[in-house]
């Protein structure tokens, strides 16, 4: 799954121990994706290699995170996860709309209708 959008807030790295006493660090990030609906995911990301990739994005910046989304049962009730694995800034139209006519893109004005 693809999540694009706004940064909207970088929360600080959480670490912990896990029951096998091996050590665990995450990161969540929030991202506004303009839906009209819920428009606020957060992604968070786990292991220093996907962190270190968050850690290049800022406040604001577009973005584009592949992640996957899954979901547990716990005494009855789901509870989900949007686990990041891939974190870049989205350069690919930014601030272009795709109904706008670019200069190299108009047609001629002299039609015979």
């Amino acid at each position: 799954m693809e999540v694009k959008g706004q940064v909207t807030k970088i929360c600080e790295a959480e670490t912990g121990i896990s029951k096998s006493e091996k050590v665990w660090k995450k990161q969540v990030i929030v991202v506004n994706t303009g839906a009209d609906f819920n428009p606020e995911i957060a992604v968070q990301a786990f292991g220093d290699d996907k962190i270190k990739q968050l850690n290049k994005l800022s406040l604001g910046d577009s973005v584009l995170i592949k992640c996957n989304v899954s979901s547990r049962e716990y005494n009855g009730r789901y509870f989900h996860n949007i686990d990041g694995y891939w974190f870049t800034k989205n350069t690919k139209n930014e601030g272009h709309d795709p109904n706008e006519v670019m200069p190299d893109e108009q047609q001629d004005d002299d039609l015979p209708f």
